[in-house]
C-alpha cells in the first residue's frame, strides 16, 4: 500500500515510514488535504488514505495494548496471563475441596 501509480506514468513510488508519517500528521492537523499531500509525494490519493488508516490503527493498537502496570504487554498477553492465573486459582480451589471430601468421607476399604 505505500506504493502507487504515478497519474498516467506507470512509474511507482515508494514512502519511507517516515514520509507516511508525515503524511498522517500533516493530514491530521489540517496543514495538507488528501489531495495536496498526494500531489507534494507524487503518489496516488488512495495510497495517501491508505497511509492515514493504517497509521491510525497501528496508533489505536498500540493504545489498546498500553496497560497499565505492564509495559511491553501486549491485550493479548495481558488476557493469557489473567486466564493462566485464574486456572491455578481454579486448579487450587479443586484442590482444597477434593482434600476436604476425602478427610470429611474417608478412604473407602478395597474389601
Amino acid at each position: 500500500m505505500s506504493t502507487a501509480t504515478v497519474s498516467g506514468k506507470g512509474r511507482r513510488r515508494r514512502l519511507s515510514p517516515s514520509e507516511k508519517y508525515e503524511i498522517y500528521v500533516s493530514v491530521l492537523t489540517g496543514q495538507w488535504t488528501q489531495r495536496e499531500a498526494a500531489e507534494r509525494y507524487g503518489v496516488d490519493r488512495s495510497t495517501v488514505v491508505t497511509a492515514c488508516r493504517v497509521a491510525r490503527q497501528g496508533a489505536l493498537d498500540a493504545l489498546a495494548a498500553a496497560v497499565p502496570g505492564r509495559p511491553g504487554v501486549s491485550r493479548e498477553q495481558a488476557a493469557l496471563e489473567d486466564a493462566r492465573a485464574e486456572i491455578d486459582r481454579l486448579r487450587a480451589t479443586v484442590t482444597e475441596q477434593a482434600v476436604a471430601l476425602h478427610l470429611h468421607e474417608g478412604k473407602a476399604r478395597w474389601d
